[in-house]
């Protein structure tokens, strides 16, 4: 808020919406609609992790969805009264980093898909993609809270630019990140296709499902929205807080509101309790994480052993 309105609480002659950081009054039936929509994916996120013994997945999403729900409250806030400091620090603050608890589910994804198909297609051990990307992603969220924190609780424009310079920092490694996993993902998966004669009868019937092919398509999906959504917040943030796109609420509503929303619901109801149960088992992931064995090793040393006491047997 400029320094000239530096008074202002509510809105007057002298205190117009024009002058608030926005510029418009937040649409309560749009803010209304996606809070609505996240609290009921936070539900079915809480309900489907729990069922499926998913936890990582789900505290990632959850966690998310959540932070989204009370970032849209501030919106509310923010209709009611465009003045409303607290409304503005809750919502700039929250659904800046948002969508990073919401990558780290996906992040999540691509060790499970390397452990049911085989390392051996993986320039990474599959227990680096989750650590390395999680990192990042926690990079990414200190350096959007500290942003969002410092832009809520400084009303000299100094300060305000400030924290969005941090914000947008924080956007920057996000997008890093996501382009980082997208092309490691991608990398994995040819050379999967490359050699699919090689895949063993269960990692051909995991990929013939249909509910897997959704999942895959799912996450494919959702990775695509929330990259569009950091893409459009960098010059967002880069043009400054009163600049033409951040005043304009058809582009926050359509580029990220709508995006991450798209997201949420993929990622909450293709569900990878269902669709790729390899994911959800708790069992299976500890013991090839404790072995080092991803399914189709496992199988090729069950299938040794066996050979072995057979030989034993016609020995005797």
């Amino acid at each position: 808020m400029s320094v000239p309105f530096l008074d202002c609480t509510s809105l007057t002659p002298e205190c117009p919406v024009e002058a608030t950081i926005y510029g418009y009054r937040p649409s309560l039936p749009a803010n209304a609609l996606f809070l609505t929509l996240n609290l009921l994916c936070a539900l079915f996120s809480l309900i489907f992790g729990i069922r499926y013994r998913t936890w990582t997945y789900m505290l990632g999403l959850t966690s998310g969805v959540i932070i989204q729900s009370i970032g849209y409250i501030g919106r509310i806030l923010m209709y009611i009264n465009p003045w409303n400091t607290t409304g503005f620090t809750i919502q700039i603050a929250l659904l800046i980093i948002g969508p990073a608890f919401i990558s780290a589910s996906i992040y999540l994804t691509l060790k499970h898909f390397v452990l049911a198909f085989g390392e051996r297609y993986s320039i990474l051990k599959a227990k680096f993609y989750t650590w390395g990307f999680i990192t990042a992603d926690v990079i990414s969220i200190v350096l959007q809270a500290a942003g969002g924190a410092i832009a809520a609780s400084g009303q000299e424009p100094d300060t305000q630019q400030l924290g969005g310079d941090v914000m947008l920092a924080g956007i920057v490694w996000q997008v890093v990140s996501l382009a980082g996993f997208g092309g490691l993902g991608s990398l994995y998966f040819v050379r999967v296709l490359r050699n699919r004669e090689e895949l063993s009868g269960e990692q051909i019937r995991i990929a013939k499902e249909k509910k897997f092919r959704a999942f895959l398509v799912g996450i494919g999906l959702a990775y695509t929205t929330i990259l569009i959504r950091c893409i459009y917040r960098i010059p967002e943030l880069a043009s400054g807080w009163r600049g033409e796109l951040m005043r304009c609420e058809v582009d926050f509503v359509v580029l990220d509101s709508v995006m991450t929303a798209v997201a949420v619901v993929v990622l909450t109801f293709l569900h990878p309790g269902f669709c790729f149960p390899a994911m959800a088992n708790e069992q299976h992931s500890k013991r090839e994480i404790a072995t080092g064995k991803s399914l189709d090793e496992s199988e090729s040393t069950s299938e040794d052993e066996g050979a072995a006491r057979g030989k034993r047997s016609e020995s005797v």
